[in-house]
C-alpha cells in the first residue's frame, strides 16, 4: 500500500491501471518474500494463489472487478517466475512498464481477451 500510495495517490483504490498495477504488485510480493523462505518457486505461487483468492471472496466486489482482480492477481504471479531474485526497485521498475500497456475492459470477455496483460475497468483517475 504505500508504494502505490506513493506512486498513485489514492487512485489505486478505484478500477483503473493503479490498482491493476497493486494486485500485480501485491502478487509479487507475497511470492518473493515466501520464496525466500520456502526455496520453492511453486510451494510460493500456490500459496500466494490461496491468500489472494481468499480475500478477493471475502471482500464485497462487482463480478466484472472481482474478475479483474482476480486476473491482475494472476500475472503477478506469472510475473514472479522472472522476478524471484529481483530488488523491490527493479520488481516496482517492471511493473510500471507492465501497466503503461493494461488494456481497458468493459466486460469480462475483456478479462478473457487480454490473457497475457493487466487490465483495467476505467481510465479515471489513473
Amino acid at each position: 500500500m504505500i508504494i502505490c500510495d506513493s506512486l498513485f495517490g489514492k487512485a489505486h483504490h478505484k478500477n483503473g491501471k493503479a490498482n491493476a498495477f497493486r494486485h500485480a504488485l501485491w502478487n509479487i510480493l507475497i511470492c518473493q518474500k515466501t520464496y525466500i523462505h520456502s526455496k520453492n518457486e511453486k510451494k510460493s505461487i500456490v500459496w500466494t494463489q490461496k491468500i489472494t483468492d481468499l480475500h478477493e471472496k471475502l471482500a464485497p466486489n462487482k463480478a466484472i472487478a472481482e474478475a479483474m482482480d482476480l486476473h491482475n492477481n494472476r500475472l503477478g504471479r506469472l510475473y514472479f517466475k522472472s522476478l524471484s531474485s529481483a530488488s523491490e526497485e527493479e520488481t516496482v521498475a517492471f511493473l510500471k512498464e507492465k501497466t503503461k500497456n493494461a488494456n481497458l475492459i468493459k466486460d469480462i470477455e475483456g478479462v478473457k481477451q487480454f490473457q497475457d496483460d493487466l487490465v483495467h475497468l476505467s481510465d479515471e483517475n489513473d
